[in-house]
């Protein structure tokens, strides 16, 4: 079997770690993460790499190279609930591929290369994005320790229940020596390379992102017997709050804006909600505009409840600046697209990815794989073993290019 086929292949085997039967949910610190973990593991080794699990829960396999410098490759094993099968998951397997590729023909490059599976970066268990590359380059939050998950469970807790130490997530923080680079391949999440007809195509930013909760707190009630001139009614604030968001959203240019989280108290059909717990996440490319934006959302749901005679209390989740990738990088990705005859494109990412706060430890580099309709976070992404060849050639070529230097 080729190794496009068996990256395809292994995503599969992925697809099969859920807690979730029926569909693809693997949660930080789950069940399901242990035996994603334990195939990678194995996949791993096979490539001719020491592997590693470091204290928050990280796979880290190294090939080792003639010279000192390392660069280093990955993207996560977690995902969303109801996920598709290949983001995070596929650069994860590829970025293994290219190293299995060197221990098939017995090379061993100027660089060490190691090959990064982050535990978190969606935040579905704790809502705390980016878990592991924050572990590894150093920002990491320790208050997110404190954070309960929907059945009680600290993270603390759960790093400890999955065999890591979270006193000890500091020692996570790279020491390795001099860095390359870090390198991530994932699919598009969007409808451009498609559009174009184009199998790869090389980041050259990535978006802002600001992630916040939004509470509006009322007063429960009777749902027959109070009027509704009296009535203060938590998820009616709330649903105009959202209409707002779209609204913003819908007139500001590049600006996308999303709330995917609601959830009422007490929750019952006959009582008036008391209070309503929403997300709210806002992303542009230019963080002056994102941050605009940010504050006129907040003042518009202080104004709401207001006017509605509700409590509100928003908080910051996570504040993500927009990331250009190292110029160095994407040159270099261009030209091995170049190589590998196809046309080169270069796009801006919409998502956030480990990149962005790999960012902060090193020069980024990125690779989007065309996915069919630009589906994401949805069972239905769907790539071709073609395109993972593709992706997975430029990716090699990338390597020698940079050996070459």
């Amino acid at each position: 079997m080729t190794l496009p086929r068996i990256v395809i292949e292994r995503c599969h085997y992925l697809a099969e770690c859920t807690e979730e039967p029926g569909a693809i949910t693997r949660p930080f610190a789950s069940d399901a993460m242990r035996r994603a973990q334990a195939l990678v593991t194995d996949w791993m080794a096979e490539a001719g790499m020491t592997v590693m699990r470091d204290n928050i829960g990280n796979l880290r396999g190294r090939y080792a190279g003639a010279g000192e410098a390392t660069l280093l490759l990955g993207s996560h094993l977690d995902s969303v609930r109801d996920a598709g099968k290949y983001d995070g998951p596929l650069g994860v397997i590829v970025a293994i591929a290219a190293v299995q590729r060197l221990r098939d023909a017995h090379r061993r490059l100027p660089f060490a290369i190691e090959v990064l599976a982050f535990a978190d970066e969606e935040g579905l268990r704790y809502g705390s994005t980016y878990l592991g590359s924050r572990a590894v380059a150093g920002p990491f939050e320790w208050r997110d320790l404190e954070r309960v998950d929907s059945a009680g469970i600290t993270m603390s807790d759960a790093i400890r229940t999955f065999g890591g130490d979270p006193d000890r997530i500091r020692e996570d923080r790279w020491q390795g020596g001099d860095l390359l680079g870090y390198c991530e391949v994932h699919i598009e999440q969007g409808p451009v390379l498609e559009a174009r007809g184009l199998p790869v195509g090389v980041v050259s930013a990535i978006a802002g992102q600001g992630r916040f909760e939004v509470e509006f707190t009322g007063v429960a009630g009777h749902a027959g017997t109070v009027p509704m001139d009296r009535r203060r009614d938590a998820l009616i604030g709330a649903a105009e709050f959202v209409l707002a968001v779209e609204a913003a959203a819908t007139t500001q240019e590049g600006l996308v804006a999303t709330v995917g989280k609601l959830e009422t108290h007490p929750g019952v059909s006959n009582v008036i909600p008391a209070r309503a717990m929403m997300s709210l996440d806002i992303r542009h490319a230019d963080d002056r505009i994102r941050t605009e934006v940010s504050v006129r959302l907040a003042s518009r749901a202080q104004d709401i409840a207001r006017r509605r005679k509700l409590s509100i209390e928003i908080r910051t989740v996570a504040q993500n600046p927009a990331i250009v990738c190292a110029p160095r990088l994407v040159s270099l990705l261009t030209q091995a697209v170049e190589e590998c005859q196809v046309q080169p494109i270069q796009l801006t990412s919409g998502a956030g990815h480990d990149a962005v706060v790999m960012s902060s430890l090193s020069d980024v580099g990125m690779l989007f794989v065309r996915c069919k309709g630009g589906v994401s976070h949805n069972p239905a992404e769907s790539v071709t073993t073609e395109d993972v060849a593709v992706a997975l050639d430029v990716l090699s070529r990338f390597l020698e290019l940079l050996a070459e230097q």
